[in-house]
């Protein structure tokens, strides 16, 4: 079998990557909904990949690693990794999860970190709110992460948060010492949500980056009472291109609130200092940013050797990386917590696509299917007329 044709569309927000092969197996892969600018980026790689063998995973993943980057750049890779995984199931007829060692799991626990409500204010009665909602919500997450503080709009909406000049934009772009009142307030906020969820749903902190490390800690030591299941990218994290291990693992030895952090990080070597230093104690890297499944399982491994944790990020990835999450996470070590769950956005897209469940989500968990491949295809007929002018030729 060789690779003859690397595609990109972007359907929807999502680019979507299809390795056409000889044999007329085709695998998928999906970029976050946030980086539809990552086509041309996939592309990059075609030449490097066709007249290969697909099934050769890691071959062909040695000819394309090293060109990649932290987010978002690494996506284009990641992409392209799991729809080599795609077909690597569908020709041998097994699931992905059978290629990836087998299964540890029947089924999968998921978070949520997508199932959102618009918040209606920034202040505690408006967080209780939406986790009222999301507590409520038909899939029974017993786990819900929630932004807050410079990974929410708190710096612009909460007046005197922080000593800082405040920043428009996107890619959390605040950074600095809080004031003693935008501390408070972030506790409150947090004390609210907690009574809302009490003991039966889980609550994690989606804080940054942008905190200061003695703010991290006085954050970390201040919930230690209200059991949170973690704080995470207190000083890196989303769209940061470094790591800081030994900052980390500062806060992390401060507390026994649980640290947490990874969503940006490319490739297995650059987790290996917050690993072996045990500087966090849950890492979270993202398929499509890590550089795919087999690069997000070596990581899981290798933390678990060490004490720490497995909680893979998703929010973004769509249902193609739903259905990478479900193959990959099934065969994680017993280190494994939760996977952050991702929708289809528009809704639409659950009309183009084969092979989920319905519902995909009872009682937190998801059902690991048993089809070939990723178990899940796009349906061309229907998935075409929501391909851009550029892109009608996707599915030829």
């Amino acid at each position: 079998m060789k690779i003859v044709d690397l595609k990109c569309a972007v359907i929807g927000e999502n680019p979507v990557v299809r390795v056409v092969t000889d044999e007329g197996i085709d695998g998928y892969g999906e970029v976050e909904s946030y980086k539809p600018y990552l086509k041309p980026y996939v592309l990059f790689y075609k030449d490097m990949i066709v007249g290969h063998d697909p099934t050769d995973v890691e071959r062909v993943m040695n000819r394309i690693r090293r060109m990649g980057s932290f987010k978002p750049w690494g996506s284009a890779v990641s992409a392209i990794e799991m729809a080599l995984w795609d077909i690597a199931g569908k020709a041998a007829g097994v699931p992905v999860y059978k290629l990836l060692g087998g299964k540890v799991r029947d089924k999968v626990r998921v978070y949520n970190g997508a199932v959102r409500f618009k918040l209606p204010d920034y202040s505690p009665d408006g967080f209780a709110e939406i986790m009222r909602k999301m507590k409520a919500s038909p899939e029974g997450f017993t786990l819900i992460k929630q932004g807050i503080g410079f990974h929410s709009n708190m710096p612009e909406r909460v007046p005197d948060f922080f000593f800082g000049d405040t920043h428009q934009g996107f890619r959390h772009p605040n950074r600095g010492l809080l004031t003693e009142k935008g501390f408070k307030h972030v506790i409150a906020c947090i004390e609210a949500m907690k009574d809302v969820l009490g003991d039966e749903v889980g609550l994690a902190l989606d804080c940054g980056p942008g905190w200061t490390v003695p703010d991290a800690i006085r954050l970390a030591k201040a919930v230690e009472h209200l059991h949170i299941a973690w704080l995470e990218d207190l000083i890196t994290g989303d769209y940061t291109p470094y790591v800081l291990a030994d900052v980390y693992r500062d806060i992390t030895r401060s507390t026994s609130t649980p640290i947490h952090t990874g969503e940006q990080i490319y490739l297995r070597h650059s987790f290996r200092e917050l690993i072996e230093t045990n500087a966090v104690n849950i890492v979270g890297p993202d398929p499509c940013d890590i550089g795919g499944i087999a690069e997000l399982k070596w990581v899981a491994e290798y933390a678990d050797l060490h004490g720490i944790l497995m909680a893979p990020h998703g929010t973004g990835d769509g249902l193609l990386g739903l259905a990478a999450l479900v193959q990959v996470s099934a065969a994680l070590p017993e280190n494994y917590i939760a996977f952050e769950y991702p929708i289809g956005d528009p809704s639409w897209w659950y009309d183009i696509v084969d092979g989920l469940p319905n519902p995909i989500v009872q009682n937190s968990m998801i059902e690991v299917w048993d089809r070939p491949g990723m178990g899940v295809n796009l349906i061309p007929e229907k998935a075409f007329k929501y391909l851009k002018d550029e892109d009608k030729d996707f599915f030829d």
